[in-house]
This record gives structure tokens, sequence and C-alpha cells, in this order.
């Protein structure tokens, strides 16, 4: 099979997705981008992440054509594609239906710098414009969004997040699901003071010699 590694590591990761309280059976999807071959591996659509198996994993191309795979490729395939084609620094995608970040969806609201682990991602974590899922036009809301940031917020939908790899994706996705649930229960009994750019901006370089290999949140 096509990127074996791969495939053993999304469906880890899909399964951790759900272990860790971050989706629930088939909300969300995950892609590894094979830059040197520009192959995509990515999860199957509308199968239970515990009943993945990496042979259900689809290889497409950048044009979103099956090159291996009997599986219909997640629906949300060029919402991945997008960051591949234009973005050097994302080589896995993860799309997932978290909740305290889901509100803030439904707001249509931005996550601000309320709590500095939001550097992995940015200094704030933009919301798309809404689209319908799977569409092109989501696609497109989505990476505009994520310009200069490693995730995004989609509107009345979920999560998006990019990194060089699946574990740095995977972290961006909780870390900025720690930090929505911080701020929407900040806000239930008060105002939350938002981080000034200046430490936004030290976090920022900070974060550039951070391995991300488990949270450091402290």
């Amino acid at each position: 099979m096509l990127m074996e590694k791969a495939r053993e590591e999304l469906v880890k990761y899909g399964k951790k997705l759900v272990t860790a309280g971050l989706t629930k059976g088939t909300g969300g999807n995950l892609s590894v981008f094979d830059r040197e071959n520009k192959m995509v591996a990515i999860t199957p659509s509308g199968i239970d992440f515990f009943e993945i198996q990496p042979e259900d994993i689809v290889i497409i191309d950048l044009d979103g054509k099956t090159i291996e795979g009997t599986r219909t490729p997640s629906s949300e395939w060029e919402m991945h594609l997008m960051p591949y084609r234009t973005r050097d620094d994302i080589d896995a995608v993860i799309h997932a239906h978290v909740m305290y970040t889901t509100v803030l969806a439904c707001l249509r609201e931005e996550l601000p710098a309320t709590h500095y682990m939001i550097a992995v991602a940015g200094p704030t974590v933009r919301c798309a414009e809404y689209a319908t899922y799977g569409s092109h036009e989501l696609a497109v809301n989505a990476c505009k969004a994520m310009e200069d940031r490693k995730a995004v917020i989609l509107a009345n939908h979920g999560v998006l997040a990019g990194a060089n790899d699946l574990l740095n994706a995977f972290n961006i996705v909780e870390e900025i699901e720690y930090c929505s649930e911080v701020y929407v229960k900040a806000r239930s009994i008060g105002s939350p003071v938002v981080l000034p750019p200046e430490e936004m901006t030290l976090m920022a370089e900070k974060f550039k010699t951070y391995g991300q290999k488990k949270s450091i949140r402290e």
C-alpha cells in the first residue's frame, strides 16, 4: 500500500480525537501530505474512527482524484487539499467537531488571545465565513481565514488545524479547544482580559523552539 506509515498514523490520531473528547462518532477528518510525491492520505467518509483500518484510508492527488483505495474519501477533501496547494508549512490537517470552539463558531466569533497557548496557532484564531460543508466555497473561506495561522474556526461547524505533522496538528486542535473552553467559561462570569500584541509577538518567538512533543500547559 502507498503511504503505509501515514495510514497507520491517521488511524491512531482518529481514535485519539475521540478518546480525548475532541469529536464523536464520524465527526471530523484527518489527512497527511506526501509533498515529494504529491499524494494525500485522507480518512474515508462516514466510517467510525474505531472501525477505520489502514486499508480504508484513501490516497488522492492534489486534484482530489483517487490514486489508491476503494473507499470514498472524506467529503471535506478539498478543505484539506487547499492548504497543501498554497502553503509549504503544512503537511498534515485535522478537522474536528470540538465543543467549545464550535460554540464560538456558532456565534461566528474569533478566539482572542486570552491564554498564551493560543500561540500554537497564531495571535488569534479567526472565524471563516460560513459555507456548506464539503463545498469548494468552504475550502476557500477556511484557507483565507487561516492565512498566517495554523488553525481556523469554521462558522457553525468546528475547527480546522494544520501543521508539519499529525502530532503537531493534533496538539493545535487540543490547545485551541482548551483556550476556547477557558474563554467561553470566563465570559460567562466576566470580561476576559486579552493579552497585548507585544506579548503575543514574544510568544510567537518562544514557540519557534517549542517542540510540541506533549502539552506544556503550565
